[in-house]
């Protein structure tokens, strides 16, 4: 039996850290013998927010080399630049005409995002999810590994596939394939070093707030030592109570690998000054191989030029033919 097919990206704007690492890629690295895995760089998705131009090529190869320095082998899996397969950006069009406006109106993420934004919010954050199901159909992806926040984007995905197939489709004959959610029981949730009751993002106008994966020794702890704790003694896992003992505790017990029993016993009567370097140890343990993996695959010169190219290639024959039967069912002439 050939492997169900999976589609997962990252954005390359901020920088990756501990909580992507722990909560998508990880897991992908952990599943990804047991599918047929495409994994990009959405570069399109990149600029639906105000972007550095000067930066956004420089950092689509740093987040193309973390992939492969976490894990990602390329004998399991097609890496490859968004923008570099057109398709995309024509089949988010095509789905664009056939999407009613009130499906993206009811976007959470929109909603926030705009009130942010103000007047300056783009068309492309309202069509953001639009965009992210051209990128799941277009490779016929089985299964798509989604966080909470991305679950109603995938949901609506699941229902334009539905309504193209439903209006242009034949019946037991879809065009489009409907993908599921693959939701990981060992999905680690990060929370910010600084508000223990936000997740970890690359978006938070504070540095402190995050892990980078590339952050030297020196910075990883001195974040480690300058983020929020509260006064008690003896550490505790109590999300309600206390939030960021909790996530710290979280923490030093996905990158120790042990089990929530074992680390509560551990710390039941130590200090935050006792604790902090235990962490940024177990931290620095995780992080350094990716890092040195991550340093030379950069040194190799053209090796990442080369496995972005070989990527378009693959990800281009899937994507076209997904594209062709697309254009026929809405009667587009095709060129001679």
């Amino acid at each position: 039996m050939s492997k169900q097919r999976i589609l997962s990206g990252v954005q390359p704007t901020g920088k990756l850290h501990l909580g992507n690492y722990l909560g998508a890629i990880r897991n992908w690295v952990q599943g990804q013998e047991d599918y047929e895995n495409f994994f990009c760089v959405v570069d399109l998705h990149a600029i639906t927010v105000p972007h550095n131009p000067a930066t956004l090529a420089a950092d689509t190869y740093t987040i193309a080399a973390l992939y492969l320095a976490c894990g990602i082998d390329l004998e399991h899996a097609t890496i490859f630049v968004q923008s570099h397969v057109s398709a995309h950006s024509e089949l988010a069009w095509l789905l664009n005409c056939i999407t009613p406006l009130n499906w993206l109106e009811r976007m959470i993420q929109f909603k926030e995002k705009a009130l942010k934004q103000g007047e300056n919010v783009s068309t492309g954050l309202l069509d953001y999810p639009v965009l992210m199901a051209a990128d799941i159909l277009l490779y016929n992806a089985d299964k798509v590994p989604v966080g909470e926040d991305q679950k109603q984007h995938l949901e609506l995905t699941r229902d334009i596939a539905g309504r193209f197939n439903d209006k242009f489709g034949k019946k037991k004959r879809p065009i489009l394939k409907v993908p599921e959610p693959l939701i990981s029981q060992s999905g680690a949730r990060v929370m910010s070093l600084t508000d223990g009751t936000k997740k970890m993002s690359k978006s938070d106008p504070s540095t402190m707030s995050r892990i980078n994966l590339l952050d030297s020794p020196d910075i990883i702890a001195k974040k480690i030592k300058r983020c929020k704790t509260d006064q008690v003694r003896g550490l505790t896992f109590d999300p309600e109570n206390r939030p960021e003992c909790n996530n710290l505790l979280n923490l030093y017990t996905i990158l120790a690998d042990k089990n929530k029993e074992e680390v509560a016993t551990e710390f039941a009567n130590m200090g935050w000054g006792q604790f902090k370097p235990l962490l940024t140890e177990v931290t620095m343990e995780v992080i350094k191989p990716i890092q040195d993996k991550y340093k030379a695959i950069r040194a190799e010169k053209g090796y990442l030029d080369s496995v972005l190219a070989e990527g378009r290639q693959k990800a281009e024959k899937v994507a076209a033919g997904t594209l062709a039967k697309v254009k026929k069912a809405l009667g587009y002439l095709s060129p001679l």
